[in-house]
């Protein structure tokens, strides 16, 4: 889709075929090809794509944006990049507790981080080098009656010290796919360690390495719903800690720092329960925090398993029962599995070299039962445990 038609579509007979072409596509169930070759016969072959691709991008921005992806515009690239909702909204309340007077965002993209800063009170405005996704951030927050500006500019070439906050996305892909290196991101990297001297966020991959974290700037790493999404570093202007992980679960949040970390917790063996740390906790390092929040310890120094005595139902780690501890090897594990009619069997591993697909297909098991097994170590050694979910915190 380019610029012209997408300001085709804001038009009134636009926004009448964008209509029509959502209508298309419910009655031909979400076949793209019957609905565009219906809607052909009512409009232009370029204007009938256009509507039909915005109508596809808004179903695939539902997993990310909710109900509000039915009244909002997209490009494909721009919504793959987008910061899912409920996180974009955590962010921008911790940007609005510092009160600043106005946020500039630095590549915004479609605007969807716009969207949650200005619905957080703030005066915003936002800057990206392609015309068309300007164009769709514009629509997005005029979509909602939200004030803000948007142009296009290079970030690397504006003077931001008007704005109290700046907030950077930095491009992470390339023609030949992800880009893991920081220093390989568009603005470089020499541009975000500029910004982190003054009051900005940005966000970057979870798998920043620490070493890489600015010293006096926190890094935030964030999941939803059990996902990990991003990293945030947050300049010492803002911060608060140096690691935190921020867990969001349906309409709940909760946060561990660094400040609620004792340091190093034992190894110790196999309790009652074991711990499954949420992958922000992981990433942050703060495997410690949840096993003296279970007043528990670690199974191996080397593995995010925290195993206690104790039932605790935390945000922060599914939490399991263990029933019994089974043999490692296969052929005795494929023993022990079938002796109690375990049929449908899933394979949770941590630190070992085991495909559970394929484990499952030679273990060819036989039963109506069904279980979970986890396979780790245990101070060193291979370990399976035979498991029961417990619930988990929403």
């Amino acid at each position: 889709m380019d610029l012209e038609a997408f300001r085709w579509l804001l038009t009134a007979d636009g926004r009448a075929l964008l209509a029509r072409a959502g209508e298309l596509y419910a009655e031909h169930a979400g076949d793209p090809v019957r609905a565009t070759t219906a809607l052909r016969r009512e409009a232009s072959a370029d204007h009938a794509a256009a509507a039909m691709t915005q109508e596809q991008l808004r179903h695939r921005g539902r997993a990310k944006f909710g109900d509000d992806a039915a009244r909002m515009y997209f490009t494909p690239d721009g919504l793959e990049q987008a910061t899912r909702q409920r996180v974009a909204r955590h962010r921008a309340s911790r940007v609005a507790i510092a009160e600043p007077s106005g946020v500039l965002d630095v590549g915004c993209g479609i605007g969807g981080d716009l969207l949650e800063l200005a619905r957080a009170g703030l005066t915003v405005a936002g800057v990206d080098l392609d015309p068309l996704r300007v164009a769709v951030a514009e629509a997005n927050l005029d979509t909602f009656d939200l004030g803000g500006a948007v142009q296009v500019a290079d970030a690397t070439a504006l003077d931001v010290s008007g704005f109290g906050v700046v907030f950077a996305d930095p491009a992470r892909r390339t023609a030949a796919g992800r880009v893991f290196d920081v220093d390989a991101y568009t603005p470089p990297w020499s541009f975000v360690e500029r910004l982190l001297t003054g009051s900005a966020a940005v966000k970057v991959a979870p798998g920043i390495p620490h070493v890489r974290v600015p010293p006096g700037v926190e890094a935030e790493w964030v999941s939803d719903d059990g996902d990990v999404k991003e990293a945030v570093l947050w300049s010492p202007r803002l911060a608060a800690v140096r690691h935190r992980a921020t867990v969001i679960r349906g309409a709940g949040l909760a946060t561990l720092t660094d400040e609620d970390d004792p340091g190093e917790r034992r190894v110790r063996e196999v309790g009652r329960y074991l711990y499954e740390p949420d992958g922000a906790v992981i990433r942050a390092g703060l495997v410690t925090a949840v096993a003296a929040g279970v007043d528990g310890g670690l199974l191996d120094e080397h593995i995010a398993y925290v195993t206690g005595d104790a039932a605790y139902l935390t945000p922060f780690a599914r939490s399991y029962e263990v029933l019994e501890q089974l043999p490692y090897q296969e052929k005795a594990l494929r023993a022990a599995l079938r002796e109690r009619r375990v049929g449908r069997l899933t394979i949770k591993k941590r630190g070992v070299g085991v495909v559970p697909e394929q484990l499952r297909r030679r273990l060819a098991l036989r039963g109506d039962d069904e279980a979970t097994l986890v396979l780790t170590r245990s101070a060193g050694r291979g370990t399976a445990l035979l498991v029961r979910p417990l619930p988990h915190p929403r």
